[in-house]
């Protein structure tokens, strides 16, 4: 049985998340001086837009209304998507990071900045960019290897359309 009030909220609002197609990331509340705020991350692997977010708020709120979750206090219903730059923890979400730069903090020590190319159970094949002009590297990873990982934002990629049109 959940202890926790994390916990309680997520056996009651993860199935409804998940009616609606979506993946329940993570549940907070804070408290914000004497005001609460419940922040709920969804995501999908298509990601989520603001249609979705603005359904699966409603049908949250709704829930949270009709039991005594949150308690007698007032609170705020934030819920939203984990962001560009967001932490790497689950299987689904590196496949979701597909084609997307990545930091990655390895369990023996050191860094990695690198592109994730493919995903299977076992762990990674990521492309590591190529210094002062040369090629790019290809490089296995497991997921033991792995201690964090986290997308990193890239202002200036040319996506595949447009390299194709170079050549």
């Amino acid at each position: 049985m959940s202890t926790t009030q994390s916990e309680r909220l997520r056996e009651l609002l993860e199935p409804l998340v998940a009616s609606q197609g979506l993946d329940l990331e993570e549940i907070a509340v804070d408290s914000v001086g004497r005001k609460r705020v419940l922040s709920v991350v969804v995501d999908s692997d298509t990601g989520a837009d603001l249609d979705q977010i603005a359904d699966v708020s409603r049908a949250l709120s709704a829930k949270l209304d009709e039991t005594d979750a949150m308690g007698e206090g007032e609170y705020t219903l934030e819920v939203g998507t984990p962001g560009a730059e967001r932490a790497l923890t689950e299987h689904r979400h590196y496949v979701r990071a597909t084609d997307r730069l990545v930091r990655f903090q390895l369990t023996e020590g050191g860094e990695l900045v690198a592109r994730i190319v493919g995903v299977d159970d076992e762990g990674l094949d990521v492309e590591v960019p190529g210094v002062k002009g040369r090629r790019a590297t290809a490089r296995r990873l497991a997921f033991a290897d792995v201690d964090k990982a986290r997308v990193q934002v890239e202002f200036n990629r040319k996506d595949k359309n447009e390299k194709e049109e170079e050549a």
